[in-house]
Order: structure tokens, then sequence, then C-alpha cells
């Protein structure tokens, strides 16, 4: 079949500008952001202070993540569900206000992640009373995480005494909570948050006792500093984060991204960012990494914003 000079030309012309187009095509591919291993979500802790000094409320802050930071997944803190009327442990079992907390976050596409318990008690308390007060105290945690959609709550596995007579009481304190949270099917997860929890090995041992599918680890970067100076001035002893975080990443359900300080180009000045991710892919992990900013030089958000862009460029890195 026969094809005019016009016709020809025509989709000689087309053909010509689709070749020329191929390399800018493949430019932009090349450039598009490489799509990361883990989700972000944003901790509320990052505005505590805002919230602490009513600057914020608990009810407002799932709306703020996402309009503010274009987080969608947010993480709680049990003590930051205070209002003008009720204590946070009032609003713990207070439908009303949960209620609310629930209805903006689904008329704004917020997903609830976690919430983080403390001031409920020590799970791993010599006393078997008291052990047995404060994993009845967190019932209520279990509870409200799961009418919000929550996967999990954070808890602390703190106790006096040595370090295997605390890790023996936490053990048991963890097992009691976990067996009651599995009911809902909510996970109760352990941070390294000071004491002997912030020992790798000592948590990853606690983890292995247990021995529960439901009770797991929150790797938090920062939180490695086994013994403090008065008031928090300063940290006498640390564990190595990055073997820490190595440590607990086998039983991770969840990653706490703490920064305080930032250099010129981004950076957190005192972690290793692209190794600690990197610790935590191998890993296999493909979960939550939660934002959590807890430093005193930027603003709350500036340290957010921040936060969420280191964790963006080594996160398309790794």
């Amino acid at each position: 079949m026969s094809l005019h000079r016009r016709d020809f030309l025509k989709q000689l012309g087309q053909a010509s500008a689709a070749a020329a187009f191929l390399p800018v095509l493949g430019d932009a591919l090349a450039a598009s952001p490489k799509k990361m291993f883990f989700e972000i979500s944003l901790a509320e802790w990052s505005l505590h202070k805002a919230i602490f000094g009513k600057q914020l409320s608990n009810l407002d802050f799932p709306v703020k993540a996402k309009k503010d930071f274009g987080i969608t997944i947010v993480e709680y803190v049990n003590t930051c569900f205070f209002d003008g009327t009720h204590t946070f442990k009032e609003n713990a079992t207070n439908q009303t206000y949960l209620k609310e907390l629930l209805m903006r976050c689904k008329d704004n596409g917020v997903r609830n992640h976690l919430i983080m318990c403390d001031a409920e008690g020590n799970l791993g308390d010599l006393d078997d009373a008291k052990r047995k007060q404060a994993v009845e105290n967190h019932y209520k945690w279990v509870e409200a995480a799961k009418f919000l959609g929550c996967a999990t709550i954070r808890v602390n596995a703190a106790g006096e005494g040595t370090a295997d007579e605390v890790a023996k009481a936490a053990t048991d304190g963890l097992g009691r909570l976990s067996e009651f949270a599995a009911k809902s099917k909510i996970n109760v997860i352990v941070e390294n948050h000071g004491g002997y929890s912030s020992d790798g090995q000592w948590l990853s041992k606690v983890m292995k006792a247990v021995n529960m599918k439901n009770c797991g680890t929150l790797p938090d970067f920062g939180n490695f500093c086994l013994k403090w100076q008065a008031n928090h001035a300063g940290c006498d002893e640390s564990y190595d984060r990055y073997k820490g975080t190595e440590e607990l990443m086998p039983f991770a359900k969840g990653v706490s991204a703490k920064t305080y300080n930032f250099d010129e180009k981004g950076n957190e000045k005192d972690m290793d960012y692209t190794k600690l991710l990197k610790i935590v892919k191998q890993a296999g992990f493909k979960g939550i990494v939660g934002i959590e900013y807890e430093g005193s030089t930027l603003t709350e958000e500036e340290g957010i914003r921040k936060t969420k862009a280191l964790l963006e460029r080594v996160g398309e890195t790794v």
C-alpha cells in the first residue's frame, strides 16, 4: 500500500518528536524518588510543648499532622489526652471524647497507629500486687486503642532491683498485659526508655522470655542512655545505639526516629541515620517509622519538618 508523502512526513515528524522526547522522559524517570521501605508517622511527643502549653489539644493533633506536615499516620501519647474538663486517665474511657477524636481522624483521612502509655505504674515492679495493678491500669488504653483503630500500645518495662530481678518481673507483667491485649488484637510494644530497657541485650532477652506474637519492641534511635546525671543534665553511661537498634529490630513492630540537633546539611548531628535505617531495612522491617523531635534549638514545627526531610532523603537511598 502506497503512503502519500504528506502523510509520510507527518508520521516522520511524530516519530522524531517522540524520539526527542525519550531522553527527557528517561531523565524524569531517573529523577523520580525511590519508594521508601517504610511509612512515616508523627509521634505526638514532638508537639508536647505546644500541647502542655495549651496552644494545641490532643483532639487537634491529627488534623495538624496532616495539614501542616503532610503526615497521615499518628502516634498518640496518653498523657496528652486531657482537656478542660477531664484528666487523661478519665478521657481514656470517655466515649464522647474518643468518638470526637475518631471522627476528626476519619474526616481528614488520618490513620491512628499507636498510643504511647506512661504514668500507669511499673510493669517490672518486683511487688506482685503493684505489678498486677500496673498491668490492669493499662487495660483502658488497650481498649481506647482498639476503639480508635490503633494497632498498638507502647509501654515501659521499668522496675527497681537487679537486672535479673526486673527482667523476671517485666516478663511477667508484659506477658499478662499481652494476653489481655491479644483478645482485642492489639500489640504491646516496649521502647528502650531508660534504665535497663536501654540495654538492647537486656530488652531482647525479655522479649524472648515473653515469647508472644503481639509483644514486641519500639526501637528509639535516641534513647540509649543507661545512667543519667541529675535532672537529665547529661548522660554518664550510654549503650551503643547501633548495636542496640540491631538487637531490638527482630522484635520491632514500630521504630521511633528520634532527633535533637541538625547540621547545615540537614543531618542529625549525633546519629548516623544512613547507618540506622540500613539496620532497620536489613532486619526486614517494612512498617511505620515515627518522627519524634525532642530538640531545643529549633521550634517543634521546624524540628518535625527537618526530621521528615531527613527520613525521606535517607529512606530513598538505603
